[in-house]
C-alpha cells in the first residue's frame, strides 16, 4: 500500500522537510547559489549579492497579469521558433562572489542562448527578456534595484507592469524608459521581433 499523507502522519511527510526553527536557521546558512539549489523546500526567494530575500506568494490578480502575458509571449515565441519563455520562479544566475540569483515573473532566453542539454540548475546569465508585475507590497528602491541587476547582467529589456495604474515601462539596454498606457502597443522590439500586444489587453477582466 503505497505511504500517503495520512498513513505516514502529516508532520512525518516527504515534503515537510523543515520546522520554522530549523527554516530559520537554514536562511541564514544561504549565500550562494548552489545552497540555494540544494535547499528546494524555502518558497518563493531570490538570492541577492549573497543575502537571501525571501517573498510572500503573489496575490490572485497578479497571477493573472503573469499568465496572461506569458500565454502571449509563449504562444508567439513557439510559433515563430524564436526561443524559449520561463514561467514565475524560473532562477537566473546573474553574478558570483557574491551571488545572486533572481527570478523574473515572467523571461525570454532567445534561441542562440537556450542550452542545447536540460539544465535542472539555475539558469547562467541574463534572461534576453525580463518581465516584472508590481505588487502592491513592492518598494520602489527594491524593484528599481531588480531593474538593474538585469540590465547590468546583460538583460536587453525589461518590462514593468504597474496593475494599480495599468501601465508598462519597458527599460532596454540603451539606457532608455519608455511609458506605455492602456491605448498603446507593448512591442517585442529587436528582442521578440514582431510581437505585439495591446497594454489594455495585459489588464483585461483583472
Amino acid at each position: 500500500m503505497p505511504e500517503t499523507a495520512d498513513s505516514v502522519g502529516i508532520d512525518n511527510y516527504p515534503w515537510r522537510i523543515y520546522n520554522e526553527t530549523s527554516a530559520m536557521a537554514t536562511i541564514h546558512q544561504i549565500t550562494t547559489a548552489q545552497e540555494l539549489l540544494d535547499k528546494p523546500g524555502l518558497g518563493r526567494c531570490e538570492l541577492v549579492h549573497g543575502e537571501l530575500a525571501v517573498m510572500t506568494p503573489a496575490g490572485y490578480q497578479h497571477g493573472r497579469i503573469v499568465s496572461r502575458i506569458n500565454a502571449r509571449l509563449e504562444n508567439y515565441v513557439d510559433h515563430e521558433a524564436l526561443g524559449e519563455v520561463t514561467g514565475a520562479e524560473t532562477g537566473f544566475q546573474i553574478a558570483r562572489d557574491p551571488d545572486t540569483v533572481r527570478a523574473p515573473d515572467v523571461g525570454f532566453v532567445c534561441a542562440d542562448r537556450v542550452p542545447s542539454t536540460p539544465t535542472t540548475g539555475f539558469f547562467q546569465g541574463a534572461p534576453d527578456l525580463a518581465v516584472e508585475v508590481l505588487s502592491p507590497s513592492d518598494r520602489a528602491s527594491e524593484v528599481l534595484a531588480k531593474v538593474r541587476d538585469w540590465l547590468g547582467a546583460g538583460c536587453r529589456a525589461v518590462w514593468l507592469i504597474d496593475p494599480a495604474n495599468q501601465t508598462v515601462s519597458v527599460y532596454d539596454d540603451r539606457n532608455q524608459t519608455v511609458a506605455l498606457h492602456s491605448s498603446d502597443e507593448l512591442s517585442g522590439g529587436d528582442v521578440i521581433p514582431g510581437f505585439c500586444v495591446t497594454v489594455a489587453d495585459i489588464f483585461v477582466s483583472v
